[in-house]
């Protein structure tokens, strides 16, 4: 089971809080029963072997989820204590707030400087857009490397640099949170550093959550660890769950868990 109630989350606001949620995918129940809350201008990481539901959990955070004709879910996800799924909650609003980076970066087939700026120019945006995009950059560890090929193709830059530019385009959008699913997997290990340590800086202003693969990753950046596992069903699938949730060096080092324990240890996934 899981630690919910360390005495550090006790201190500080809560971002997100979920509670007895439940995910489908028409009749098959992917997640059951996560319970757990995540904090502010804290690295939150989900991980866990694949199809244990890490990246359904967090695309449920800013309900890219409702995309998928068939999804939907049961339980109470809010965010500063607003069910997000309510009827009257707008989710092109909620994405606004809740900004998303995905596994390969994905620019736009556009400038560097109208990547950053296109989610302004899109919401009308009124203050200065060459402030928002030199700050944006700077905020993504990105500025000195371009600020001289702002009108170069965002495709021209290497992996690393894409990645980060994702990163300065979903902070332009000025969101509270940033989620990152396996934000480095496709990336060499310097890019991979740097993204590291943009997380470390970012968390002063924004809540990341990250779902990595890379158990090293976990003890570098997250400050809380969400390990979640899969079990299987009795009409032969699986289903995620969540195993344990505290402080990342007690998920590393001292888990209470034995499936946290054989899992961190490499025993399995």
């Amino acid at each position: 089971m899981m630690d919910n109630g360390s005495s550090d989350l006790a201190k500080t606001e809560t971002v997100f809080s979920l509670e007895n949620v439940d995910i489908y995918y028409g009749n098959y129940r992917a997640v059951r029963d996560v319970t757990f809350t995540i904090p502010k201008n804290k690295v939150t990481a989900f991980i866990g072997p694949s199809g244990c539901g890490k990246s359904t959990i967090l695309r449920c955070l800013n309900r890219l989820n409702d995309l998928i004709e068939v999804f939907h879910l049961t339980g109470t996800i809010a965010y500063h204590g607003q069910n997000l799924y309510a009827p009257d909650i707008d989710p092109v609003e909620v994405r606004k707030r809740i900004g998303m980076v995905f596994q390969k970066p994905n620019p736009f087939p556009k400038t560097i400087y109208d990547n950053i700026v296109y989610g302004a120019r899109v919401n009308n945006y009124q203050g200065d857009l060459d402030e928002l995009v030199e700050t944006s950059l700077k905020r993504a560890a990105l500025w000195d490397e371009v600020k001289d090929k702002l009108q170069d193709n965002g495709f021209s830059l290497s992996g690393g640099q894409q990645q980060r530019l994702c990163i300065a385009r979903t902070i332009a959008a000025q969101p509270e949170v940033v989620l990152m699913d396996e934000p480095c997997s496709a990336l060499d290990p310097i890019s991979t550093l740097k993204v590291e340590e943009l997380m470390h800086e970012l968390k002063e202003r924004y809540t990341i959550v990250i779902v990595t693969h890379n158990m090293q990753q976990a003890t570098r950046v997250a400050d809380l660890t969400a390990f979640f596992n899969a079990e299987a069903t009795d009409k032969g699938s699986k289903v995620g769950y969540l195993v344990e949730y505290d402080k990342t060096e007690t998920i590393f080092g001292n888990p209470r868990e034995q499936y946290t324990r054989d899992y961190v240890s490499g025993r399995f996934g």
